[in-house]
């Protein structure tokens, strides 16, 4: 070995010259170790953190990486492993990501997270941000959603982009927000953490959290409070629930109480079919009361009827509704539209105990002051109308005026039954006075203390009158002119028709009447005392129902026949021998409607003991004439829902009644009471009539 030698002595002066001072000092030996300890490790780069403020406006910072390397000629950073950046109280967490420092912006990769205290965190797989305009683009891998939570609100789209300086996230290719009380999806959104409130865009779908949550709404615009749950309708939107929709463009729904503040022309639907429209809309869903300002309009479809006017509202679980200002009932079930205005129209449901003791209900219509009514083949007028489903009776008091065709008919109270929406019969109780216009100052008139009257399609098919009976008639010539007029006075009349036209007629138990030439007789006597013709106060339109005559002002404060008392109705049953028994408030006559005939003159007798049609015998045209005596004056008579009977044709010789058959007069049902039907069958009035076919017979042969 030829290198021993060198070794050797090397090892023998080491000692000596680690004992030797160095000349230039003892510093320089630690120097030099440091410099060879330089050589043999590579240089490592470690991120400091500096000291500047981090909340300086638009400023980036890099907290920690476990790696960063910037490449040559990059301006950007590459920093890998638990990457953290910070912008004021945002932290920005990624697996790696590339800064770049100049400008603050950054592109972040895998686990993204973005946390702004203990409130706000933003997941996603990608995060571009542009520091020049503070804008974070969060996206998520293919399957995946970005997902926004703010406490109770959760917010997922595939992009989610969140504006720091405006403190807002949105997206644009559709997205979810969920918070404790709905969800709601739209194609475009945006929420502010700080204040709540969230506005969606196009397709917008709100819905309860749970998949059986009956509460669904659809609009293109909405905004929407996470804190409150309410919800701002900005267009047209449909809300559903398990009680009904609601169509609205603008408004507030509290998705909580279901209470909603609607404007612009909205409507809510019930399960029940009814719908209320209004310009104005307040609707409380889970207590079922809806009520409208400005142009209500309410309707029912099963009842095919609608309720209109400036204000008023509806009770659904109460089936109960009120209307005012110009109010207008339209009933439209016919192919002819019943239009009804008062100041206040009502309508409730009545509870109440039926004959079997179980309850029962019934719908009440109520219409209070200047009622007016128009349909192309009745109209009139009262002071106050109630409708009662239950016995389908139409009350109308305080001078109610009815007009149908040339007919009017006056009283102190009318009852009208309908059937179907049909007028079957009617009652006037408290005095009645029925008149047909012929021409020129001719009417044909009829007053009675109680009338009632049947109807078949709106032709009459028999009137029954009682108390104070009064006709006058003018019958037309065979040349179709008018010269005489006849007056007429009896007790009691029952008439019968066909196709209009008195089929058979009797009168009694006194009758008496004169025949006057028009040129004998003065203007004033054609016309019966409590006679008025009020034909400009009928309403010939629709819009005329909400008119108001001076004319119907000024009968507002008179009694036009001059109301019965009730003495005055006991006394006149006194006359007939038996007290006035009291009639049910449901209005039925003595003489029931199923009374009236439909098959020929000898067929059944009627039922109960109200007048047997075989008792009333035809009166022929020939036979009348010769019983016109001196003791009972000549004359003629006609129905005002009749054409007038030739002047051949003439009053029926008195007959008297036997005492089982005398008419008793029933006691007039106090307007003011509850217009529920008693049904008390027993309590209705009994009548009878005379068996005329003998004494006509007798009649016939004394003429002969």
């Amino acid at each position: 070995m030829k290198y021993a030698p060198l070794i050797a002595i090397a090892l023998v002066s080491l000692p000596a010259m680690l004992a030797q001072s160095p000349k230039d000092g003892s510093a320089k030996a630690p120097v030099a170790k440091e410099k060879q300890a330089t050589r043999d490790h590579k240089p490592v780069i470690r991120p400091t953190i500096p000291l500047a403020d981090r909340h300086e406006p638009g400023k980036v910072f890099v907290e920690y990486a476990d790696r960063l390397e910037k490449p040559l000629g990059s301006e950007a950073q590459i920093l890998i492993g638990n990457v953290q950046f910070r912008k004021g109280d945002m932290f920005m967490y990624c697996d790696s990501a590339r800064f770049y420092e100049e400008n603050s912006s950054l592109e972040a990769f895998k686990n993204v997270r973005m946390e702004q205290g203990d409130t706000l965190f933003v997941y996603g797989d990608e995060l571009y941000y542009d520091g020049m305009t503070e804008l974070a683009e969060l996206r998520a891998y293919p399957g995946k959603d970005v997902r926004l939570i703010n406490r109770d609100v959760t917010l997922t789209t595939p992009v989610f982009f969140y504006d720091m300086p405006q403190d807002v996230g949105y997206y644009m290719v559709g997205g979810t927000l969920d918070d404790r009380t709905n969800k709601l999806r739209s194609q475009q959104g945006f929420y502010y953490p700080a204040t709540k409130d969230a506005f969606f865009y196009l397709n917008v779908e709100l819905t309860g959290p749970e998949e059986n949550d009956t509460l669904k709404m659809y609009t293109d615009s909405l905004t929407y409070n996470t804190e409150t749950g309410m919800a701002q309708l900005m267009c047209e939107t449909l809300i559903v629930s398990n009680d009904g929709n609601i169509t609205s463009t603008s408004g507030f729904y509290d998705t909580r109480t279901g209470i909603a503040d609607l404007y612009e022309r909205s409507t809510v639907r019930t399960n029940r079919g009814n719908t209320l429209t209004g310009d104005t809309l307040f609707y409380d869903r889970d207590e079922g009361f809806g009520e409208a300002f400005g142009n209500m309009v309410l309707t029912d479809s099963a009842r095919q009827s609608s309720l209109l006017g400036d204000y008023g509202y509806y009770d659904e679980f109460r089936d109960s509704a009120f209307v005012t200002g110009n109010a207008l009932a339209m009933e439209y079930s016919k192919k002819d539209t019943l239009y009804l205005h008062g100041d206040t129209i009502t309508a409730y449901l009545k509870y109440f105990t039926n004959d079997s003791l179980q309850s029962d209900s019934t719908k009440i219509t109520n219409a209070y002051h200047r009622v007016r009514y128009f349909r192309n083949d009745i109209q009139g007028l009262c002071d106050s109308m109630s409708m009662v489903e239950r016995d389908s009776i139409l009350y109308m008091y305080y001078n109610p005026i009815v007009w149908y065709g040339d007919k009017q008919v006056v009283g102190n109270v009318i009852w009208v039954h309908m059937n179907d929406s049909a007028c079957d019969w009617a009652r006037l109780p408290e005095m009645g006075l029925m008149s047909q216009h012929i021409g020129e100052d001719c009417y044909n008139q009829l007053s009675a203390t109680d009338m009632t009257v049947w109807m078949a399609d709106s032709t009459i098919e028999r009137l029954y009158a009682e108390g104070n009976v009064q006709t006058i008639m003018f019958p037309m010539e065979n040349d179709s002119t008018y010269n005489k007029f006849s007056f007429t006075e009896s007790s009691y009349m029952d008439a019968y028709f066909e196709e209009g036209d008195i089929r058979r007629l009797t009168m009694w138990p006194e009758t008496t009447g004169k025949v006057t030439p028009l040129y004998l007789a003065k203007r004033n006597s054609y016309y019966l005392p409590k006679f008025r013709w009020y034909g400009p106060l009928r309403p010939m339109s629709p819009a005329e129902v909400f008119d108001y005559p001076d004319e119907m002002a000024d009968l507002a404060k008179q009694n036009i026949l001059g109301r019965m008392s009730k003495d005055a109705l006991t006394m006149r049953g006194q006359a007939t021998g038996k007290p006035a028994p009291k009639l049910p408030v449901s209005g039925m006559p003595n003489i029931p409607p199923q009374a009236v005939p439909s098959a020929p003159a000898d067929s059944a007798a009627m039922a109960n003991d109200s007048i047997p049609a075989d008792s009333i015998a035809p009166i022929p045209a020939d036979s009348i004439a010769p019983l016109i005596t001196d003791s009972i004056a000549p004359g003629t008579f006609a129905m005002p829902d009749s054409t007038a009977l030739p002047d051949s044709v003439g009053i029926p010789a008195p007959v008297e009644l036997p005492d089982s058959l005398s008419m008793p007069v029933t006691d007039m049902p106090d307007a003011s009471a509850d217009p529920l039907p008693a049904d008390n069958p027993e309590d209705a009035p009994t009548g009878g009539a005379p068996d005329d076919e003998p004494i006509i017979k007798e009649e016939e042969e004394e003429n002969e």
